[in-house]
């Protein structure tokens, strides 16, 4: 069981990040919304079966990592359950759509950009707790070590201003060009930590 989980994590995180993907390209934000709020539970899934088979002396490393995926978790799910409830369903004033409706480039953007620098942050904890036996596992470990590199831009960029002057904040052609960009990243992330998880002990 200590394996099997993590390994339905991987496969959730794999398959979460792919139909986001499919649905950033089709313009389906409902289902990407959804999506995003599957995300974090595989994640925290498979990182959980990190730190478990982690060794002694990478245990603070693991440890680091899964606190940075739950408030990954933490903030990602109130910025799309907010998307899926209140932006969608409720008439609110222009001057609070502004802030909540995450594709206007507001506070709640901002906000899950914090929580990608978060899990970004986790990755790279987790990476480095990673003992890695084979050649895939290797290229996981680096790969997951190379993501916590993008927590720079995830907290910078907001602090610029760069994204208020997007008209449709990620729903803009740079903004879905650089999250179809994770995706393509990521996702061999979770096909890898599936292989990892899928051989035996």
């Amino acid at each position: 069981m200590n394996r099997f989980i993590p390994k339905i994590g991987a496969a959730i995180v794999t398959l979460t990040v792919f139909l986001f993907a499919i649905f950033l390209i089709v313009d389906f934000p409902f289902g990407s919304y959804l999506v995003c709020m599957l995300l974090p539970m595989g994640y925290i899934i498979m990182a959980a079966g990190f730190h478990h088979e982690s060794a002694e002396e990478q245990r603070v490393s693991a440890n680091i990592g899964m606190i940075f995926s739950a408030i990954y978790a933490v903030l990602v799910f109130l910025v799309y359950f907010a998307q899926a409830t209140t932006v969608r369903q409720e008439d609110i004033s222009e001057q609070a759509v502004k802030i909540l409706d995450y594709q206007r480039g507001g506070l709640l953007f901002n906000y899950d950009l914090l929580g990608y620098g978060m899990m970004a942050l986790s990755t790279f904890f987790i990476g480095l707790s990673i003992k890695a036996d084979s050649k895939s596992d290797k290229w996981l470990k680096y790969l997951m070590i190379i993501h916590g590199f993008f927590f720079i831009s995830c907290f910078i960029m907001p602090m610029t201003g760069v994204f208020t002057s997007m008209a449709n904040g990620a729903g803009g052609n740079g903004g879905t060009i650089a999250l179809m960009f994770w995706c393509a990243y990521f996702i061999p992330i979770g096909v890898l930590s599936y292989r990892h998880f899928g051989k035996s002990k």
